[in-house]
């Protein structure tokens, strides 16, 4: 008999996890349909935060392609030595400069896939849209004009005055 109270017990403890999927689908939309705005704003529609998903995923993708062939022309860069033989002190320069630009290039290609990234996790966990500093909502027109914004314009003033 202790089988068979085993048994009525094992479905019991599924049912709830069959339910939790179904939860957690329902808060994605929910969150979704809640994103900050601008008192003087509309709520998100679904259309316009396609639009948002949309250029967000295009721009990992050519970002994403941009770092990889800039890496490649950094380690072809590596590659050869600063100073090879016969080299006068300009040649020398010039490849100095040349792997400090390529470098440079591979490091904002980096940067900007990250504010991609996070732009597109905050979308997904239901912060896009939310000021990092102030916690005030950054604005519609804003994130659509540039969708990997994190600050509302006073706090993005206040920080680049600093």
């Amino acid at each position: 008999m202790a089988a068979k109270k085993t048994a009525t017990k094992t479905p019991a403890a599924k049912a709830p996890a069959a339910k939790t999927p179904v939860k957690k689908a329902t808060a994605k939309k929910t969150t979704a349909a809640k994103l900050a705005v601008r008192e003087d704003e509309s709520p998100w529609t679904a259309k316009e935060l396609k639009e948002v998903r949309a250029e967000l995923e295009s721009e990992i993708a050519r970002l994403t392609a941009e770092v990889a062939a800039a890496e490649s022309d950094l380690s072809e860069f590596l590659k050869e030595p600063i100073d090879g033989a016969g080299d006068d002190q300009a040649d020398a320069g010039a490849k100095s400069f040349e792997r400090e630009h390529e470098s440079t290039l591979v490091a904002g290609a980096r940067a900007g896939l990250q504010q991609n990234l996070r732009a597109l996790a905050r979308l997904e966990d239901g912060t896009y849209g939310t000021c990092e500093s102030c916690g005030n909502p950054i604005g519609k027109l804003r994130l659509q004009a540039y969708p990997r914004a994190t600050l509302c314009m006073t706090c993005k003033s206040q920080q680049e005055r600093r």
